[in-house]
């Protein structure tokens, strides 16, 4: 794969609430904004993926056909997918995949989403979606406190503290401050203490454990290497993917923390002949803050148990020896509605090619994307590399 398909442009808008426009018109302005600052014409482009416009709320299931006919192109190849946060390492993939059968030869991959309003009744329908409707809607499910259960269970089995929580916030936040465009970067630094003393969510999150609602979306050209070598001086090179899809709900039977996230990492880093050893970045889906850590241990980045330790260590940190999420995270960069999940492609991207500015670490030549949908239900783990 590697050989064959690499990332040639990733673009990100910056997040906020675009209050005065629709979900369409997101799409409309996140492409102008990309195409505009790739050296790619429209018509250069024969492979389309997006996800549903608007799925929290009457979704738009042709949005592909919409936007690509407004390009003026017209793809061999397209595709309208929704993996929750696990849909945009994915859309990699099946990049990948169309264009080494020959499908395709450059796929505009994008996403671009609204988050759900406050009692606009989004956050009860997404929690009916990814709940079970006999054993946890009838109990007034809502997303932190599900999210809360895992937590909670990894918490009480793995000795891990409120404390331990708090310090993947203020890692973030540490990222965010270096980043122009994190939505938190004006709001300053946190500490451990900070976050502890907000409000309480849902049990163990207080309110900065939480990411941040935000609208926006980003986009990512994935092409066949010449074509990349052509159109950027340091392409990403896709060379591991893996995928794993195992619960339905939190109430089936089985370890809450054993996720898929486990198969998915394997997968991806057989598939790239690496091991977590030779990660130089993580970006990883950090809805709530109990998430990163547990995903470092279902990839292998350390033992079970021992993510607290590390997080507390500072190496998650600018200048640790694990970057995770250099962006700043949902957390503090922006958790950008039906886009979720498109951040971490776009900054693992910009690492890879040495594009990611102030937040860039010095040797990212690999870069590890994970990304999961609903409450840890689909795993999606993508490696990006400098060289083929």
């Amino acid at each position: 794969m590697s050989e064959t398909v690499a990332i040639a442009g990733a673009y990100e808008m910056t997040p906020g609430r675009y209050r005065d426009v629709d979900a369409l018109a997101l799409f409309r302005q996140l492409l102008r904004e990309a195409l505009t600052s790739w050296p790619v014409r429209p018509q250069d482009v024969d492979g389309f993926i997006t996800h549903p416009c608007g799925y929290a709320n009457s979704p738009d299931n042709y949005i592909h056909d919409k936007l690509f006919a407004e390009l003026g192109i017209r793809p061999a190849f397209a595709e309208t997918m929704n993996l929750g946060g696990a849909t945009y390492p994915a859309m990699i993939n099946r990049a990948a995949m169309a264009i080494e059968t020959g499908r395709a030869s450059a796929v505009l991959c994008i996403g671009a989403g609204k988050f759900m309003k406050p009692g606009a009744g989004g956050g009860e329908m997404m929690a009916r979606a990814i709940s079970d409707g006999n054993l946890e809607v009838p109990y007034g499910t809502f997303i932190p406190a599900l999210y809360g259960l895992v937590a909670s269970q990894y918490m009480a089995e793995r000795n891990v503290t409120a404390a331990d929580l708090a310090r993947v916030a203020v890692s973030a936040r540490k990222w965010a401050l270096l980043n122009p465009q994190a939505r938190m970067r004006a709001a300053g630094p946190i500490t451990i203490e900070d976050v502890l003393a907000s409000r309480m969510i849902a049990t163990p999150f207080h309110y900065l454990d939480c990411s941040v609602p935000s609208d926006g979306g980003g986009a990512v050209l994935v092409a066949r290497a010449d074509l990349a070598r052509k159109w950027t001086e340091q392409p990403a090179y896709v060379v591991g993917y893996g995928e794993k899809h195992g619960r339905g709900t939190v109430s089936e039977p089985g370890d809450l923390l054993e996720t898929g996230a486990i198969a998915s990492g394997a997968e991806a880093f057989r598939k790239a002949r690496l091991g977590p050893v030779d990660i130089k970045v993580a970006q990883i889906y950090d809805a709530f803050s109990a998430t990163p850590l547990l995903l470092l241990e279902n990839l292998g980045f350390c033992g079970v148990g021992e993510a607290p330790a590390l997080v507390q260590s500072g190496a998650m940190d600018p200048g640790g020896r694990l970057p995770v999420n250099t962006y700043g995270g949902l957390m503090s960069f922006g958790h950008t509605g039906d886009a979720s999940g498109m951040s971490l492609v776009t900054a693992g991207a910009l690492q890879a090619m040495g594009k990611a500015g102030p937040v860039q670490v010095d040797d990212a030549s690999h870069v590890l994307i994970h990304g999961y949908g609903g409450i840890l239900y689909d795993h999606t783990t993508l490696i990006l590399a400098r060289e083929p």
